[in-house]
């Protein structure tokens, strides 16, 4: 008989130890905003799939946590280099499981802020190949963050979008950008400092944006998404977790894991609608019994807003399996990395066998 957990949102696995416990089931797997799972652990993002689950560990206490794949009805993945998970997807559409991407693709190369990443056109390759497979809508475009330096002037950035958007043209649908935050996260202007040689400790607050220049970079965007609009490209820009409202010019606050897209491109499955309208899967009908039930659809979506997100993220509920400090794009401003040393430790624990990213 099967086992039941005790928590009707948790389930009964097995792990590789051969103990039984309880884990999470979500619905929403986010993979990831700690780290860049395509790039650097695709092939142990699908061996804990095929076994069904992975191990997660708390951040701040320290905790570990079973999650199983068992109701797992999409992965959201976020990435600045998919190419090493192309030739994985397909096991995802073998087992019904719907996905979609958040690929960043900036271009700081003359300011060596991400060190570890392709050049542009690498970059640009891979995500008009991802954007090829799976469809424009699925493959979300974000520059991301926008940074300023002596160096670099709101028309300096709108340049380098201006340009990899022309190379992007007609492979996605949308572009979201956030102002990159320094004053709120100690690490990132730690890394700031000793990474670059653009910012002092005395100076480092300046990679944020004033408000003139954030007005100019808005009003620069505006006018790039005008042109491309004549040009036949209708994109959609959007802010990612920016408390200021930038309605007056046509731009939306983003939901990165965002169920009304989830339900415009994977509409055909009724459980997954029936889960984005009321906040929980459909109790289907034993096996072997002679009628499935019809799915009633309500007609409004419930309120999924993620709680465990910022207040101004716009996010659903979701559940992120990534871990911090084990990105290895070493990105400058990563809130994620306390620095390089950690990432290169933890990157020496790693087994693509393992329960957990890192053990």
């Amino acid at each position: 008989m099967k086992e039941t957990a005790k928590n009707k949102d948790k389930v009964v696995i097995t792990t590789d130890a051969g103990e039984r416990v309880e884990a999470t089931a979500p619905v929403i797997i986010s993979a990831s905003r700690s780290t860049d799972i395509p790039a650097f652990y695709a092939r142990w993002f699908f061996n804990r799939l095929a076994r069904g689950y992975c191990a997660w560990y708390n951040p701040f206490n320290r905790q570990k946590m079973y999650v199983s794949f068992e109701r797992c009805k999409v992965v959201v993945f976020w990435t600045k280099n998919p190419r090493p998970i192309l030739p994985l997807l397909p096991e995802l559409d073998k087992r019904g499981i719907h996905y979609y991407f958040q690929v960043t693709l900036n271009d700081y190369v003359a300011e060596g802020f991400e060190p570890n990443v392709p050049s542009v056109e690498q970059r640009v390759e891979t995500f008009k190949q991802l954007s090829d497979m799976i469809g424009r809508e699925r493959v979300i475009w974000r520059f991301d963050p926008l940074i300023v330096t002596p160096n670099i002037t709101p028309r300096t950035l709108l340049s380098r979008i201006w340009r990899v958007g022309n190379l992007l043209k007609g492979y996605t649908d949308k572009l979201v950008f956030s102002f990159v935050d320094v004053k709120t996260y100690r690490k990132v202007q730690n890394n700031l400092v000793k990474e670059t040689s653009c910012f002092t400790k005395e100076n480092v607050d300046t990679a944020e944006m004033s408000d003139w220049q954030r007005t100019e970079l808005v009003e620069g965007l505006v006018k790039l998404r005008e042109i491309w609009a004549a040009e036949g490209w209708n994109l959609t820009l959007a802010t990612c977790a920016e408390g200021i409202d930038l309605d007056e010019y046509g731009i939306e606050h983003n939901r990165c894991i965002d169920g009304e897209l989830m339900e415009r491109v994977f509409g055909d499955d009724k459980e997954l609608v029936y889960y984005l309208r009321t906040g929980k899967l459909p109790e289907l009908p034993r096996q072997g019994a002679m009628f499935e039930p019809a799915i009633e659809i309500p007609d409004k979506q419930a309120n999924l807003k993620d709680k465990g997100q910022r207040k101004v993220c716009g996010c659903m509920i979701s559940k992120d399996i990534g871990m911090y400090d084990t990105c290895r794009h070493f990105c400058v401003y990563c809130y994620a990395n306390t620095s390089r040393d950690c990432v290169k430790r933890n990157a020496a624990r790693h087994s693509d066998d393992s329960e957990s990213l890192i053990d």
